[in-house]
């Protein structure tokens, strides 16, 4: 059974991606340091026989290393991150000790460990900055990163590809768009919404909800990511995307269809309301995915209305996941410069 790490796996993609690895006969060590957003409620039902949890920060090169030289995986996907844009506004310093030193140590953990390991870096589309015309960011395309968020993972980005070239790193790294699915932590827009539309609350859009963002159901970015590992090449970098862009106000519209046609009852206040826009809000992020097409022969299966349709039931009929977090934890506008 091959033996891999994930790194981050108790956040949303993370545990949507050990799952998704043990269903494919992967044996998986997760580390995460369990901050506000851990999650192992998709976790719960998995087979414990093929994997093992360690509580740990990737910053502790150490400990990170002590578990390479005993465990001796083939791989690492490493999804340890602080991922909110408006909580990087609020604490920046907590995205640089996570998203670029905790990189910088997984690298020379990586480094010194001396055996064959490949690694997956999983990064975001927003490093490409704000797309305003039509066209979509290739893996050619330059880093422009609006927020402390994306610039620190920008910076993360850049520093494997010279691990990659300095030391002979096998590293890989995934762009990838916007994720939804089961299991986002409620800060997120689409279980912020869906949360709010049953319990009765108005639905806040940011300025005018003209932002728009392209959508990938959680599974089809797992098995992109797999994808990578077993073809990617070394030092490439690899975009991962739907080729779906929607703006926020129709998402939310969409959702509301969604809910209508299942004959649920959505009260008097649930209704759209637009709050103070967000400090350098980018209008739209697009990704141009034909290179993991072309040359990994992967594809997104996923049709976005049916994925939502799915995440919107998977919260109603899991609505006691909502209970596994404070809701401080995602009713507080962050984000507002002060």
């Amino acid at each position: 059974m091959k033996k891999v790490i994930v790194t981050g796996g108790n956040g949303f993609i993370g545990s949507n991606l050990i799952k998704f690895l043990i269903k494919n006969n992967y044996f998986v060590i997760n580390l995460d340091k369990n901050t506000y957003s851990k999650n192992s409620y998709i976790l719960n039902n998995i087979n414990k026989k093929k994997y093992l949890f360690f509580k740990l920060d990737i910053n502790n090169k150490k400990k990170v290393l002590k578990i390479l030289k005993r465990h001796k995986p083939k791989a690492i996907f490493n999804l340890a991150a602080e991922t909110h844009v408006d909580r990087s506004i609020d604490t920046p310093k907590q995205f640089i000790h996570s998203n670029i030193n905790g990189v910088f140590n997984l690298l020379e953990s990586i480094r010194e460990y001396g055996r064959k390991i490949k690694l997956v870096h999983i990064s975001t589309d927003e490093v490409y900055g704000d797309i305003k015309d039509k066209s979509r960011s290739s893996e050619n395309s330059p880093y422009d990163p609006s927020s402390p968020y994306s610039a620190s993972k920008a910076s993360s980005d850049h520093l494997i590809m010279s691990y990659v070239k300095t030391f002979g790193v096998n590293a890989c790294i995934s762009n990838c768009c916007n994720n939804y699915g089961p299991g986002q932590f409620p800060e997120k827009l689409i279980p912020t919404l869906i949360y709010n539309i049953l319990n009765n609350k108005p639905l806040p859009i940011y300025g005018k909800g003209i932002n728009s963002r392209e959508w990938i159901f959680v599974e089809d970015h797992c098995r992109g990511l797999l994808t990578i590992l077993n073809k990617g090449k070394t030092g490439e970098s690899y975009n991962i995307g739907s080729g779906i862009n929607i703006n926020n106000l129709n998402l939310t519209k969409l959702l509301l269809n969604i809910v209508r046609s299942r004959k649920i009852k959505i009260g008097k206040n649930v209704k759209i309301k637009f709050v103070k826009d967000r400090p350098g809000h980018d209008l739209r992020y697009a990704l141009n995915s034909n290179k993991i097409k072309n040359k990994l022969k992967w594809r997104p299966l996923k049709n976005f209305k049916s994925g939502l349709n799915e995440t919107f039931l998977w919260y109603y009929d899991n609505y006691k996941f909502f209970n596994n977090f404070s809701k401080k934890l995602f009713f507080k506008r962050l984000g507002l410069k002060k």
